[in-house]
Parts: structure tokens; sequence; C-alpha cells
């Protein structure tokens, strides 16, 4: 029976066990941190059970439009909605611990190990097969030996020397959920996804937000119409938007937070969140003494099928960098043991990959971008339709959105996509479906959508499309 150890619990990690599990290994996971890793116990789901908080509060600001209006005990209309963030928080809290005992559970009733401790690399490993040492809390060790070893440490936020987290007011994404007070005005520091979604929920919740962003629209890295969208409805909410402004230093002064940019402006606020970025957990773990090559940012490489440079030695998940996805980082764990393990396996196909940002609204896209497109690297046919001609938006007071989809010139075949809208999550699965499978536009045209339905606008892009 061939043995896998896993060192790291997170999707990648868990993900991979299950599956090498099924295929007939003996499989043992060091896990540091807590099953589930930093996707259920710190990031992706906390931090959506808070954004679902804030999207309860986004919808009840909307409500009047729909006809509906609240009324205290008194029978007098009441003016505002308030949240108790100490509840949110411990809600929070309690999920992701519940989700971290299911996923421990469940592999313990699969027969697969789990050590408590951290692993690094030892004799032999990255030679087809080795040693794996596991330091226990207690600072024993305990050695396993392995046919394969996956590295699926994850990555740990970025700080700056001059901007040091204290966990009370000075904050990284992890420790938000600490809070058992409201703040009276969070700074963010950082538009990317992870300083954009904590920006638009804490905006959500009714708490004034600032974003200091570095370039000159949020999320830089998205596409270019979506962010547009998403900026002006921050703004028209409330949030105010440091377009070009870099942080030089976040100092703490009792209550009271100071961000100062690097042309002498200074922001305060009473809470900050630094979102600049994350740093991989690959530091004393072995790997380049084994043969694994690092990049510059300290990422492992791998190739499609998760192998590192050295034999016998596979990775995934944020610490290979990429898509820092908790669903690429499950995909790229189960390839690498199937492809160990001898099974049917498809390499890593980056251009299926579906993302979503969880702002409010969300933004969705899957494979080729406008942005491709607009530099000449593919022939490309574009159909935007905004979600307000939608009907079914237009009864649930919807104004803000689009589906943008994206054919190959001649073909018509389905290439890519974009979702602005509420719950754009689920709404790009069709088209990325249609990506997977190399649909073409005529083919999404004449497949039923349900009326009314935003899936609708799915079905009416692509007949715009349509190949004459």
């Amino acid at each position: 029976m061939p043995s896998v150890v896993i060192i790291g619990g997170g999707p990648g990690g868990y993900e991979a066990a299950l599956v090498a599990n099924q295929l007939g290994a003996d499989v043992t996971v060091v896990d540091r941190d807590g099953l589930g890793g930093s996707a259920v116990l710190t990031d992706c789901v906390p931090s959506k059970t808070l954004i679902a908080t804030a999207e309860v509060m986004t919808d009840m600001g909307s409500a009047a439009e729909l006809g509906i209006n609240f009324h205290d005990a008194q029978g007098d209309a009441a003016t505002s909605i308030r949240v108790d963030l100490g509840k949110v928080n411990a809600r929070v809290k309690a999920l992701a611990a519940a989700q971290s005992a299911d996923i421990e559970d469940r592999l313990t009733r699969r027969g697969i190990g789990i050590i408590k401790g951290l692993g690094r690399l030892g004799k032999g490993a990255g030679r087809g097969g080795g040693e794996v040492i596991a330091t226990h809390p207690d600072g024993t060790e305990e050695s396993v030996q392995a046919d394969a070893v996956l590295i699926a440490t994850g990555a740990h936020p970025r700080v700056s020397p001059t901007a040091q987290p204290d966990g009370e007011r000075i904050l990284t994404w992890e420790q938000v959920y600490d809070l058992t007070e409201t703040p009276t005005h969070m700074i963010v520091v950082g538009s990317g996804v992870t300083g954009a979604e904590f920006a638009s929920a804490y905006l959500a919740l009714g708490v004034p937000v600032t974003l200091v962003s570095s370039r000159d629209r949020v999320l830089p890295g998205e596409d270019a119409d979506a962010a547009t969208v998403l900026q002006d409805v921050l703004e028209r909410r409330g949030m105010t938007i440091l377009g070009r402004s870099r942080m030089q230093s976040v100092v703490r002064d009792g209550d009271t937070v100071t961000v100062t940019l690097t042309d002498g402006r200074t922001v305060t606020g009473s809470h900050c969140i630094l979102a600049v970025g994350s740093i991989p957990n690959t530091a004393g773990l072995g790997l380049e003494e084994a043969g694994v090559q690092l990049d510059d940012g300290g990422f492992v490489r791998i190739d499609k099928v998760s192998r590192t440079t050295a034999p016998g030695v596979y990775a995934a998940g944020d610490c290979t960098g990429g898509f820092m996805l908790a669903s690429t980082a499950g995909m790229a764990g189960r390839i690498a043991m199937r492809h160990f393990l001898g099974d049917a396996v498809q390499p890593m196909d980056l251009k299926q990959i579906a993302s979503n940002v969880f702002t409010s609204p969300e933004i969705a896209t899957v494979g080729w971008s406008q942005a491709a497109i607009d530099s000449g690297e593919i022939q490309a046919d574009v159909v935007k339709l905004e979600l307000q001609g939608n009907p079914r938006a237009k009864m649930q007071g919807i104004h803000d959105g689009f589906v943008k989809l994206i054919a190959r010139r001649g073909s018509g075949v389905v290439i890519g996509g974009v979702v602005v809208g509420p719950r754009a999550s689920e709404l790009i699965h069709p088209i990325s479906l249609a990506v997977a499978a190399n649909l073409t536009v005529d083919q999404v045209a004449n497949t039923f959508t349900v009326y009314p339905s935003l899936s609708g606008s799915v079905a009416e892009a692509a007949r715009r499309l349509h190949q004459v």
C-alpha cells in the first residue's frame, strides 16, 4: 500500500487526503492550526459568514423600494438598523470551528491519520520517497515515512515594519473576528480582493469606511468594467476611496489609529485592516534542501499536475501562489494524488477557473478576460448586458450590475464571462460550464431559462453573439 504524507490541513490538504484514501493509499495529515486551514478558520468561511450578515443589511436598506417598512413596538417608523458585531463575530467563529470539526471527523472516519503539529521534510525526501518529521506542540518529534509528500501549508498576511498589527485596533484579516464592538471608522489599506471585500462588508454593516488604494481604482486585477461599477456603488453608499495613495505607516494612540500616506496626508479612524498581500508558509520546511524550487516570492513552483521540482514531492494551495482560492487548492490537491496513484487525471486548466469577489455587488469571472482581448492576445467578440434591463432584476430592485459574455471570433465558442450583481457567484456557473464544455453561444442561447430570472441575461447575451 503506497503511503502519502500531507503537510497542511487546508482545502489543498484535506481534499487530497480524501482522494488518496479513496484510491487505496495509507494517508497521514500533519496539521498545525486545525483541519480546514485558513480557508475555514480565518479566511473564506469567517469572511463570507460576516459578508452574509452584511448582505442582509444591504437588502434591508433597499426594502422601502419594495414596499417594506419597519416599525417599532409603539408603531413609530424605524429609521435605522444596527448590527451587534460581538454576536456576529461569535457566530462567525462558532461556524468556523464547527466546520473544522466536521472535516476532522470526516477524515478520522475514513481512517486517515492526523498528527497535530508542524511538518517538515526529512531524510530522503525529494528522492521519490522519504521522511516527514512532525513537531508536536510540546516540542517532541515524530517521524513518518512516505512514498509521496504533498505540501499544502498555505500563506499568511503580509505586514510592514511600519504597520504592525496589535490584534485590537490595527488588524490583519485573520484578526477582525475578535472585535466585540462595532468600529466607528474603519480604514482598510489595500484595494485587492481581500481589502475590497472587507471594505464593502463593513460599509454595509453601517460603519464609515475609508479605503486606501495604491492604484487608480479598486480591484486593479479584475475586469475594468466590473471594478468601475463596484467603485461607483461603494462611493454612492458613502465610502471614501483614496486612489493612488500608498500607506507609509500605521500607528495607534489609545482608541485612535492614524494611517500616514507617502505623500504626507493622514487618515484617522478607530480601526485599520491591513490587506496588502500574502506570504507563503514555506520557510523552515526543508524544501530547498530536498530540491523543491521556490520563486522569488517564496512560493513553490509546480507544474499542471501539482509536481514540484523534487521527485515524489507535490504542492497545492496558497503556498504555490497563482489563483489563491480554496477551490483551486482543493483541485490541485486532488490532481496531485490522482497523478501519484496512477488514476486518470486532467491537468489544471487556468482558463476554466471561476472566481468571485464577495463585495456588494459581487463580481464573478471565468475564462479569458477583456484585458486579453484589448491587448490583442486573443480575437473575440464581447456582449455586455446591463442587469437593469432584466425583468427579474427590476422586480428585486437591482439597479447595478451586468452580464458579459466572451466568444471566440468565428467559431462562437464561449471562452469567458463576467457577472456583476447579487449572487454573481451562483450566476457564473452556467458560463463556467459553457467554457469547460466548449459550448457555442448558439448552444447557450438555445437552452431554456426560467422566466423571469437573472440567468435569462446569460441566454440573451448569447443570442446577441449569434454567428451570422
